[in-house]
C-alpha cells in the first residue's frame, strides 16, 4: 500500500465504521494513505450494529493488506474529543493532511413535531462537527506549514426538498456554504476544501428505502441512471478530491447522484 494517489499521507475519515465512510477509508488505504477510522458508540447506536467492532475490523483488514490504520472513537460535535483524536492520530500515524468529514445523522421528523433537541443534535453533528474537525486539523497543518485537503460530505438534499428534513437539509446546505468559505480562507495555506453531495447510496442509512417496494421505484424513476449508487462510487470521488489529481480544485460541491438533482 506504499504506492497510490495518497501515498505518504495521513487520512482521518469520520463516521468510518460503515457505509460511505467505511468505503472512503478503505479506498484511502488502498491508495497508500495511513488511515484513522473514526467511529462513535453513542448516542445514536444503529440497531444490530457495533460501530467499535466494525471500525476495528476495518483496521484489521487494512493492516492485513500491509497498510497502516488505527480506530479512534470520538463524537465529532465535541471539541475536546476531536482535539484528543487528532492529537492521537498525529502520534500514531503522523499529522493529518487529508480530512474526510463524513460523520452524519439523519432522522425523518415532521416539522411541527420536531423538538429543539432533535433539531440541535442533527445540526451539531452534521454541520458543527465538520467545522470542528476542520478547525483542529487546519490549525495543526498551518502550525507545521503543511498543505492539506478536506473533503466534506453533504447530501443531495442540499439542493432538493423532502418531507421531514427541516433539520437535516439545512445542515447539509450549510456544509456547502462552509466548504466555499473555508476554501477561500485556506487557499493561501495551500489547503483545498471540497464537498460531495451523495444521492441515493445503498447503505444502512438507506436500507429502509431499498427494501420499500412502493417508494424505491418512485425514486429510481427520478434518477436518470435508474439505480442506487454504491459507497465506493462516493469513495472514488473523495480520493480524487483529496489527491494531487485535483490540485487545482477547491471550493467545489459535486453531486454524485446518478443525475437525480437535475431532473
Amino acid at each position: 500500500m506504499a504506492e497510490g494517489k495518497l501515498a505518504g499521507r495521513v487520512a482521518l475519515v469520520t463516521g468510518a465504521s460503515r457505509g460511505i465512510g467505511r468505503a472512503i477509508a478503505a479506498r484511502c488505504a488502498r491508495e497508500g494513505a495511513a488511515v484513522a477510522v473514526n467511529y462513535i458508540t453513542g448516542p445514536e447506536p444503529v440497531q444490530g450494529k457495533d460501530n467499535r467492532a466494525d471500525a476495528e475490523a476495518l483496521v484489521a483488514e487494512i493492516r492485513g493488506a500491509g497498510g497502516r490504520a488505527t480506530a479512534v472513537e470520538a463524537d465529532v460535535s465535541n471539541g475536546e474529543q476531536v482535539q484528543r483524536v487528532v492529537s492521537r492520530v498525529a502520534e500514531e500515524l503522523g499529522t493529518v493532511d487529508v480530512l474526510v468529514n463524513n460523520a452524519g445523522i439523519e432522522t425523518i421528523i415532521p416539522f411541527m413535531e420536531m423538538t429543539e433537541e432533535q433539531y440541535q443534535r442533527v445540526l451539531d453533528v452534521n454541520l458543527k462537527g465538520e467545522w470542528l474537525c476542520a478547525q483542529v486539523v487546519v490549525r495543526q497543518l498551518v502550525a507545521e506549514h503543511k498543505p492539506g485537503a478536506i473533503v466534506n460530505i453533504a447530501s443531495i438534499q442540499s439542493g432538493m426538498a423532502l418531507p421531514g428534513r427541516s433539520h437535516y437539509a439545512p445542515s447539509k446546505r450549510g456544509v456547502e456554504a462552509l466548504t466555499r468559505n473555508l476554501a477561500a480562507e485556506l487557499a493561501p495555506h495551500n489547503i483545498r476544501v471540497n464537498c460531495i453531495n451523495p444521492g441515493l447510496i445503498a447503505t444502512d442509512m438507506t436500507d429502509w428505502v431499498m427494501k420499500d417496494e412502493q417508494i424505491l421505484p418512485i425514486i429510481l424513476d427520478k434518477i436518470p441512471l435508474h439505480r442506487a449508487g454504491e459507497p465506493d462510487e462516493i469513495a472514488k470521488v473523495a480520493v480524487f478530491l483529496a489527491s494531487d489529481d485535483a490540485s487545482y480544485v477547491t471550493g467545489q460541491c459535486i453531486y454524485v447522484d446518478g443525475g437525480w438533482v437535475v431532473t
